[in-house]
């Protein structure tokens, strides 16, 4: 990176201060939910005969067992452990991870949407596992959501793991309520979130963003 070095060691880094509502807290996740499962099952032979279909029907006949089941499956995903670290060998070193693609839930529609995320942080002292970032953007998928929550929770995961001051997140995302309902048209929506030194200083943010626009040999 040119211009000036970085470091989250520097004695004039800042950081945003927690809100309530953000912009980032050293929390752990809320528990995973659990479903009622036969409420599901009702739901799903109640969205049948509200759309005017047969529950009983050739076709149909197992349908609310599957929409049961694909609800249990989203909401009770289980990421595994997040939290493993390991101690840093080299100081001051970006550490960048592309392409981590994940689907949600739009909380307005109740309708998929996509995400490929990049996440990169500065180690503080220990280095984050390298499949816990795939593990930590599935964690914060799996719920109804937002794209702008989703960057903001995995930024306060990051973080909340690494104790590292230095964390930014950029996603792209595609919108099936925007999609296939409405304006029907497709469109990307980008947003980030830049914490300390790739807040501050745009040396780093921009060595960032340049290390997300990579080609890897299995693109």
């Amino acid at each position: 990176m040119s211009g000036q070095k970085f470091s989250p060691f520097n004695s004039d880094t800042q950081v945003d201060q927690p809100t309530l509502n953000g912009p980032w807290s050293h929390t752990a996740p809320a528990p995973t939910p659990r479903v009622n499962y036969e409420q599901l099952l009702r739901i799903g032979r109640d969205l049948l005969l509200a759309i005017g279909e047969d529950p009983q029907r050739a076709g149909l006949q197992d349908t609310p067992r599957r929409f049961a089941d694909s609800w249990k499956e989203f909401i009770e995903y289980e990421p595994g452990r997040t939290d493993t670290v390991f101690e840093q060998v080299e100081a001051d070193q970006l550490v960048v991870v592309s392409g981590i693609r994940v689907w949600s839930l739009c909380e307005h529609h109740m309708l998929p949407f996509w995400c490929d995320l990049s996440i990169g942080y500065i180690a503080n002292g220990e280095v984050l596992g390298l499949s816990k970032f795939g593990r930590i953007a599935h964690q914060c998928a799996h719920r109804l959501q937002i794209q702008e929550r989703l960057v903001q929770q995995v930024a306060d995961e990051v973080q909340r793991i690494t104790q590292s001051p230095d964390v930014a997140v950029l996603a792209s995302g595609v919108h099936l309520c925007m999609v296939m309902r409405g304006i029907k048209t497709p469109a990307a929506m980008t947003s980030s979130i830049m914490r300390g030194c790739f807040r501050q200083e745009a040396s780093a943010r921009q060595e960032f963003l340049n290390l997300t626009r990579l080609k890897t040999n299995y693109e």
